[in-house]
């Protein structure tokens, strides 16, 4: 016969671990629900007959709710990983655009220059100051290999409303454009050109990444890959330190 204290330790070696309700409950009429099935300070570690869990999502169970769980957070995974591969296995010079008179320009007669390309509107809070920017930056460094490419956009809050005609008469009378000024497009929904899908799956996150507002902004290095991007108020000037480094100005 065991001892009592041998008794405790078998009883104890034949337990299973208590899993939270929380856990197995997950709070389906809460806001909180992905938090509280995900969030490791309410995930208990288990030893290796149970579910193993790694960087925040469930491995295997036989469990009907874990089960439920996994197949929507490896589609995320996989959208993922599909716009990280797109920007790997392409460039921006796969692309062919029109330009404001509706003429195909084919984006590889830019190789070996720095891009920095912008969806632009007219009568934007934002627009006196990136358009004069912009014209500054490239007056200075277009001889040294940039170039700004800028896409008329009406899809934020209708402030691009004129025609390309129009646009372009606007740009470069009052601020004096000089970089090419493109047809007009959108750059979000079903319709969104193949450049904007490109440019933002080059720089996109995990749940998707549209474009928020006029004036985001996506610098491209020499080689067509898309390696930064700006919010709508970054202003051109605070770049210019990445613009001299991929130009490769000290």
């Amino acid at each position: 016969m065991l001892s009592s204290s041998a008794s405790v330790l078998v009883r104890r070696s034949l337990s299973l671990p208590t899993i939270s309700a929380s856990l197995l409950l997950p709070e389906r009429f809460s806001s909180n629900s992905k938090r509280t099935l995900f969030s490791s300070s309410r995930i208990p570690s288990f030893p290796p007959l149970f579910p193993s869990i790694q960087t925040g999502f469930l491995r295997s169970s036989s469990s009907s709710i874990y089960q439920k769980q996994i197949p929507l957070f490896r589609t995320l995974r996989s959208d993922h990983n599909m716009a990280s591969q797109s920007s790997k296995n392409g460039s921006i010079y796969d692309f062919t655009v029109k330009d404001a008179r509706g003429n195909d320009v084919d984006l590889s007669i830019y190789k070996g220059k720095v891009l920095l390309i912008v969806n632009v509107a007219s009568q934007c809070g934002l627009t006196n100051s990136n358009y004069t920017e912009l014209s500054q930056v490239y007056q200075k460094y277009k001889d040294q290999g940039l170039e700004i490419l800028a896409f008329p956009c009406n899809q934020f809050n209708g402030q691009e409303p004129g025609s390309n005609e129009e646009i372009v008469e606007f740009a470069c009378t009052r601020f004096k454009a000089e970089y090419p000024i493109f047809d007009k497009v959108d750059v979000n929904g079903e319709n969104a050109a193949p450049i904007y899908k490109f440019l933002k799956s080059s720089k996109g996150g995990l749940f998707g990444d549209s474009i928020k507002w006029n004036f985001s902004k996506f610098l491209v290095d020499k080689d067509g890959h898309v390696v930064d991007r700006y919010a709508p108020t970054t202003s051109p000037l605070s770049i210019e330190k990445d613009i001299k480094k991929l130009l490769g100005i000290s």
